[in-house]
C-alpha cells in the first residue's frame, strides 16, 4: 500500500469538498443568511485546511498506483467526505449532535435519501444549508471519485483502478479510449439532464431553488426534499410526471446514452438488462394499482386489514407508478404514506427495494443486471440437472458472461444477503421491532431512504439509537459502493505493505 500516495489524493478530495460548498455558501448570500454564511465558510476553511495537511505526506510520492491504493482512496474517500460534508449541519447548529450530522451527510453523499430531520427542520433550517443537504446529492450520483477523474488527469493509469472501484454494477464499461474522458462525457449527460429536468419543473411551477433541489434528488436517485412531505407536497399530476421520467432516466444504464449520442437509436432497446428494467416497473406498477383498487384477499382474523386504497383507476395508477419508480430507482421520493397500503403492496415495494435500477446507474440495491445473470444461471444450473451433457452460456446483450464474472455475482450476491440478515439482527438487537429493523437496514443498504412501520414514508429516523445510527451510516457506503470497496479496508491483509 503507498499510503503516501492515498494520502496527497485524499488531501485534494478533501479540499475539493470544501471547494464545493462555495455554491451553498452563494445561496445564502442570496437569501441574506449570514449565519449559514458563516457556518459554509468556516466548514469549506477547515475542509481546505484538512485537505493541505493530508498532501503535506505525500508531496514525494512514488508515483504507483495499483488496485490496492484505488479501493484504499474510495472507501476512505467516501467516508471522509461524509464527516466534512457534516460540518456546515453542526456549524449551523442545524444538528447539536455529530452522528446526526454524520448520518445526514452520509446519507446525501451515498445518494439514499435517509433523514434524521423531522417536520420542525424543515421550517428552521436555512435554505442554504438544506440547497448543501441536496447538493451532497448531486456530487454523490455519479460519483465524488468520477467527477475528479474528469478533472484531475494527473490520476492517469490510476484512474482506471479508481473508475472500476467505484462505478455502481457488475461490468462498468468503458466509453472512451481514455478513462478520463469517459468521465467527461458521463459528467455532460450528468449536466444535460439536470438543466432538462430543472427547466421542467420550473414550468410546473416550482420555483428555480426548489426545482434544482429536486432535480439533485432525482437523477442522484436520492430522495432529499426541501419538503417535510416530499414531492407529495406539490399535489402536482405534472410535477408527478416529471420526476417519474426522470428517475427512469436515472436509473438506466448511462452508457446507453452515449450509445444513443453516438448515433445508435436502438442500443436502448437492444439492451438485455433495460428492458428488463422497464417490464419489472410497468408490471409491478399494473399489479400495485389493481391492489390500491382494493383487489385483495382477506385474512379472517390475527390481522388488522389496511384500509388505505384509492376509488379511481387515474388516481390508483398516478401513485401506485410513482412509488413503483421511485422505489425500485431507490430514489426514494413518496407521494403518499405507503406503510398504510394494503399488505401486498408494501410487500412487492419492499422486494423492489433489493432489486434497485440498472448496472451503470446512480441507482442503489443489487441491480437488474445481477438478478437477470443470477436467474440465468439458476436456470442454466437447473436444467443441466436433467440435461447433464448440455453446455448452455449464459449471456446478456447477446455477450457471454464469463466465469469470473459469474463467480464475482455468486459472491456479491452471498456477501448482500449474509450483511442483511445480520444487520437486521443488530438493529433488532438495540430494540426495533421487526418491521422497523429489517426496513431501514434494506433501505439504507439499497440506498432508498423511507422503510416501513418507523422509518416509512411519512417517518424519519430520529429515533434510531446512536449505535443504530453509526451502523445504518457504514450500511449506506457499502451500498453506494457495493460492498467490495469497504469490505476490503476491514481485512487485516490488506493494509500491509507489499
Amino acid at each position: 500500500m503507498n499510503y503516501r500516495l492515498v494520502s496527497r489524493y485524499l488531501g485534494h478530495f478533501c479540499a475539493a469538498i470544501g471547494l464545493l460548498m462555495l455554491p451553498s455558501a452563494a445561496w445564502a448570500v442570496y437569501f441574506r443568511e449570514f449565519d449559514a454564511l458563516a457556518a459554509l465558510l468556516a466548514a469549506a476553511g477547515v475542509s481546505c485546511l484538512a485537505g493541505f495537511l493530508l498532501t503535506l505526506p505525500g508531496r514525494n510520492a512514488r508515483p504507483n498506483f495499483h488496485q490496492r491504493e484505488a479501493l484504499g482512496l474510495v472507501g476512505l474517500s467516501w467516508i471522509l467526505a461524509a464527516a466534512f460534508g457534516a460540518l456546515p449541519f453542526l456549524f449551523a447548529g442545524v444538528f447539536s449532535n455529530p452522528v446526526d450530522a454524520y448520518f445526514e451527510s452520509m446519507s446525501g453523499f451515498t445518494t439514499t435519501g435517509s433523514s434524521v430531520m423531522t417536520a420542525v427542520f424543515f421550517e428552521t433550517t436555512p435554505k442554504s444549508i438544506m440547497f448543501w443537504r441536496s447538493f451532497t446529492h448531486w456530487l454523490g450520483g455519479m460519483g465524488i471519485i468520477v467527477l475528479f477523474i474528469a478533472v484531475l488527469p494527473y490520476l492517469g493509469a490510476g484512474g482506471k483502478q479508481l473508475f472500476r472501484s467505484e462505478s455502481p454494477g457488475p461490468d462498468p464499461r468503458g466509453l472512451k479510449p481514455r478513462i478520463k474522458d469517459t468521465a467527461s462525457v458521463l459528467y455532460k449527460i450528468y449536466f444535460g439532464l439536470t438543466i432538462a429536468q430543472t427547466v421542467a419543473l420550473m414550468l410546473c411551477g416550482m420555483t428555480f431553488y426548489d426545482a434544482l433541489c429536486h432535480t439533485f434528488g432525482t437523477l442522484a436517485t436520492g430522495g432529499f426534499s426541501t419538503q417535510a412531505a416530499s414531492v407529495g407536497a406539490y399535489d402536482s399530476l405534472a410535477v408527478d410526471i416529471v420526476i417519474i421520467f426522470f428517475m427512469i432516466c436515472a436509473g438506466s444504464n448511462f452508457a446507453l446514452y452515449f450509445a444513443m449520442l453516438g448515433g445508435r437509436w436502438k442500443a436502448l432497446f437492444k439492451d438485455t438488462e433495460w428492458r428488463y428494467f422497464v417490464a419489472i416497473l410497468a408490471v409491478c406498477t399494473l399489479i400495485v394499482t389493481i391492489n390500491l383498487l382494493g383487489i385483495e384477499g382477506s385474512f379472517a382474523k390475527g390481522d388488522t386489514p389496511e384500509e388505505a386504497t384509492y376509488g379511481s383507476l387515474g388516481q390508483a395508477l398516478r401513485y401506485a407508478s410513482f412509488q413503483v419508480v421511485a422505489i425500485m430507482t431507490t430514489t426514494g421520493f413518496s407521494t403518499a404514506d405507503f406503510d398504510a397500503w394494503p399488505h401486498f403492496s408494501r410487500m412487492l415495494l419492499l422486494v423492489l427495494m433489493f432489486v434497485g435500477g440498472s448496472a451503470g446507474s446512480t441507482g442503489g440495491g443489487i441491480k437488474v443486471a445481477r438478478i437477470v445473470i443470477l436467474a440465468k444461471m439458476a436456470y442454466a444450473r437447473l436444467e443441466h440437472t436433467f440435461r447433464p451433457k448440455m453446455v448452455r452460456a449464459v449471456r446478456m446483450s447477446g455477450h457471454v458472461i464469463d466465469d469470473g464474472v459469474q463467480q464475482t455475482v455468486y459472491a456479491f450476491f452471498a456477501l448482500y444477503l449474509m450483511w442483511f440478515a445480520a444487520g437486521s439482527l443488530f438493529m433488532s438487537l438495540l430494540g426495533l421491532p421487526f418491521q422497523t429493523a429489517l426496513t431501514s437496514v434494506a433501505a439504507t443498504l439499497n440506498n432508498i431512504g423511507p422503510g416501513l412501520s418507523a422509518v416509512g414514508a411519512t417517518e424519519n429516523y430520529a429515533l434510531i439509537p446512536t449505535t443504530g445510527k453509526l451502523f445504518l451510516s457504514l450500511c449506506m457506503v457499502l451500498g453506494r459502493l457495493e460492498l467490495f470497496s469497504i469490505m476490503v479496508l476491514l481485512v487485516p491483509s490488506f493494509w500491509r505493505r507489499g
